[in-house]
């Protein structure tokens, strides 16, 4: 089977070709090096030219009123591409509790690339992931003052990328969801937990203060980024991930 993945060139991009061409498909990756453009449309149909599935990983560069129109421009671009080259089998990327935090604008700009996927006529699956296990350095450095790291007791239940990359692939390679797949993580922490669990084992001397206010995730209310029943469970646990 032949699979276009865009953003094939990422984090989890890369290691969702990895294991697709080790399952014995035609993974290609698709990326602005590659000379596909999202938000222009230069090289988009010709990327899905004969592909069977195309997996949609790419991102929004930020995180603020910009992430609504690239979500919008590249999902337009990719569905109308999909949908002339008879693409039988379109994955994007998500993430769990997206629809429950409608106070960051990012949010809503992923549950509209959700909601234009599952309106754009072709058949699709949404793989939505709790908080990945490699985003937590960034998590750290929004909020770092000198040695204090301000964090939220907000509940996450963090997933290593690789895991979150077989579960993309295992999905491409199948029958189209036309519905959502939850991934998470073995375990829930606090966020400021979390932190203080992360500069111990890093032998980072910064000190986390408790902060409910602080950063992005301090507009997220009880635990909506939670796996909810029904999800699946992966196997890699923070602390050996950490090691």
């Amino acid at each position: 089977m032949k699979i276009a993945v865009i953003g094939g060139t990422g984090l989890i991009g890369s290691k969702v070709v990895t294991n697709l061409k080790a399952a014995g498909h035609e993974a290609v990756p698709h990326s602005l090096r590659t000379g596909v453009d999202l938000l222009t449309g230069k090289g988009v149909h010709a990327a899905l030219v004969d592909a069977d599935v195309v997996v949609n990983l790419s991102n929004s560069p930020t995180f603020d009123d910009a992430s609504t129109a690239f979500f919008q421009t590249s999902m337009d671009n990719l569905l109308a591409a999909a949908r002339r080259a008879g693409t039988g089998h379109f994955v994007i990327l998500s993430i769990v509790g997206v629809d429950q935090v409608p106070e960051l604008v990012y949010y809503r700009a992923k549950m509209l690339q959700e909601d234009l996927l599952k309106a754009g006529g072709v058949p699709y699956s949404i793989v939505r992931a709790t908080q990945f296990m490699e985003f937590m350095d960034d998590a750290l450095a929004w909020t770092t003052d000198g040695d204090t790291v301000r964090l939220p007791r907000t509940p996450i239940q963090p997933i290593a990328a690789a895991d979150v990359a077989a579960a993309v692939a295992e999905v491409a390679a199948g029958t189209p969801l036309n519905g959502t797949l939850d991934v998470a993580g073995p375990d829930v922490y606090a966020l400021d937990e979390l932190g203080r669990i992360t500069l111990a084992a890093k032998g980072d001397k910064r000190s986390v203060t408790l902060d409910d206010s602080a950063g992005m995730f301090g507009a997220v209310h009880g635990d909506v980024l939670i796996a909810k029943n029904g999800a699946r469970i992966a196997a890699t646990r923070y602390a050996d991930w950490l090691n």
